[in-house]
């Protein structure tokens, strides 16, 4: 099993589940772009009920699918890599928040896995 350990940085993009890039759901224009950018790997979590700068409150109930629930996309990586997309991201965001933490990265690899 490989271990590498490093400093990174943690980028957490707070959406809304209506929000949109064009045509395409706005969490899922940011994992694409991510993702062609060359990221490990990027994960869109979904919350159960919450509010934002307008203080609406959003919440998830059994006979209401049109929720707007919070979405957060979550990536972790160097913050050279984290700047050079984020004038990109800029261009897709209208409104929303996003936080930078340093985050140190633990990873473990089956590569070497023994049987």
């Amino acid at each position: 099993m490989t271990k590498l350990i490093g400093e990174n940085v943690l980028m957490r993009i707070f959406i809304g589940e209506s929000d949109r890039c064009g045509r395409k759901p706005l969490y899922e224009a940011l994992v694409e772009l991510l993702r062609g950018e060359g990221f490990a790997g990027a994960t869109v979590l979904r919350g159960i009920c919450g509010f934002g700068a307008q203080s609406v409150f959003h919440t998830q109930k059994l006979l209401d699918l049109s929720a707007d629930l919070p979405l957060v996309v979550e990536v972790v990586d160097s913050q050279e890599r984290i700047n050079a997309v984020m004038p990109r991201i800029d261009e897709m965001m209208d409104g929303g928040m996003i936080t930078l933490e340093k985050a140190t990265v633990i990873r473990y690899s089956r590569k070497n896995r023994e049987p």
